[in-house]
């Protein structure tokens, strides 16, 4: 499917800050992917002359006025966010994905997704739920609005294609740095194709407030882990409006050429509002996260 990029957009400065001579070739391939997804971000970089210790780290997140990406010494690529460095680290969802099938997996029950599905993640964020979408076969479209997200995910996509047990899923994702609205309209305006199939499920899993996380009465709910305080960093909750829009697009996206078995799959803390205030037509949820279906 043709990708889709806004016509303008600021560029976002990067610091990418490394550790040692030899890394040159890592960041010569960053640079690449840059340009060929033609990420909006401008890497400046430079070398540390300490060891990036947490305290370090903490220093290096208080004085920069500019978002840091870190190259440790074992060429591995995170994001410095309040101290913490933060990055996808696929292989460390090996379990999951594994054992993606069974039936503890809520995601996998709400989205009802075989080998042959078409799945749009339309909020991508570190991707751990793309890879459980891919690992039952799905072609999954990774829709992620922020370039330096986008970034970390095509270096960990690259990084785990070299991985032997691991080329197959990688090869079901496709990552876009794109807003999900934009490539809703791209979707609805093409035509029917063996390259454009119709989508069989749109997952969203919006941003939302921290307070969304526990029940304002009892404090129960889940924790808030390093990961979403990260995005936190990056993206604010959408508006009302913009949720409409967002649920709007999507189930239109999903009964697109007359499709009638398509869904939406809304990704909630167990206590936060519904998306839009609209009633899904089925839920799952445990003591944690809900999942909302819409269908069509």
């Amino acid at each position: 499917m043709t990708r889709v990029q806004p016509e303008s957009r600021a560029f976002m400065r990067c610091q990418l800050v490394y550790v040692n001579d030899s890394q040159q070739v890592q960041i010569e391939s960053l640079k690449a992917l840059i340009a060929e997804h033609k990420l909006p971000i401008l890497l400046e970089t430079e070398q540390s002359i300490e060891k990036l210790t947490q305290k370090r780290r903490q220093q290096l997140s208080q004085i920069s006025t500019q978002p840091i990406l870190l190259l440790d010494d074992k060429n591995a690529l995170s994001w410095l966010s309040n101290g913490l460095s933060v990055a996808p680290e696929w292989d460390k969802l090996q379990r999951r994905v594994v054992s993606a099938g069974r039936k503890s997996e809520l995601l996998l029950q709400a989205v009802k997704i075989t080998s042959d599905s078409r799945v749009i993640d339309a909020t991508a964020g570190f991707g751990h739920d793309s890879l459980i979408l891919a690992s039952m076969g799905a072609q999954v479209v990774m829709l992620e609005q922020q370039p330096l997200m986008a970034l970390l995910l095509l270096v960990e996509q690259q990084r785990m294609s070299k991985v032997a047990n691991w080329q197959k899923l990688m090869s079901r994702l496709q990552i876009i740095n794109t807003d999900a609205l934009s490539y809703f309209a791209s979707v609805n305006s093409s035509p029917i194709s063996e390259s454009n199939r119709a989508v069989d499920v749109v997952y969203l899993d919006p941003m939302f407030p921290e307070d969304s996380y526990q029940d304002s009465k009892t404090g129960k709910g889940a924790k808030v882990g390093k990961h979403m305080q990260a995005l936190h960093q990056l993206a604010l909750p959408p508006t009302s409006e913009e949720e409409q829009q967002l649920l709007q697009n999507a189930l239109a996206v999903v009964g697109h050429h007359e499709q009638t078995s398509g869904r939406v799959v809304v990704k909630r803390p167990q206590f936060a509002p519904q998306l839009a205030h609209q009633p899904p037509s089925e839920c799952w949820h445990n003591e944690a996260v809900r999942f909302d279906g819409y269908f069509v």
